[in-house]
């Protein structure tokens, strides 16, 4: 479980899927990365103060927290903005598995973006195929 502090949380995953990985002892295949939940996302990025800043900007944009959601109206819970921007970006990541190590960029990291609006614990589910 992976605890929030609330929307725009940006936090790296990155080594708790790497040390699972090395202990799989899978050296070649693909590790899918998937968060249950409605209003959460799974991504990669270079992880870094002007980026954890841009991306919940840019999310922002396309889909502002002050617009009408028909969610809203439904549920009167005021996070319809977080499901459109959860749905965007999407619950899940495949990342192929190379002589047992991630198959990342120098500046990637795996990320899960909250996007509701208070703390909230996350599963993550891994599921890794290979040999």
């Amino acid at each position: 479980m992976i605890k929030s502090k609330s929307e725009n949380d940006i936090i790296d995953i990155t080594d708790q899927i790497s040390n699972i990985v090395k202990e799989s002892l899978i050296e070649n295949g693909a590790v899918i990365v998937f968060v249950a939940g409605s209003t959460a996302a799974i991504t990669t990025m270079e992880f870094e103060p002007g980026l954890q800043k841009d991306f919940p900007e840019m999310l922002s944009r396309l889909a502002p927290k002050d617009n009408e959601y028909a969610h809203d109206a439904t549920w009167h819970d005021g996070n319809g903005h977080s499901h459109v921007r959860a749905s965007l970006v999407g619950p899940n990541l495949t990342v192929p598995i190379v002589n047992g190590h991630l198959t990342l960029g120098t500046w990637q990291q795996i990320v899960l973006v909250e996007m509701d609006t208070k703390p909230r614990e996350r599963k993550i589910i891994l599921q890794m195929m290979g040999e």
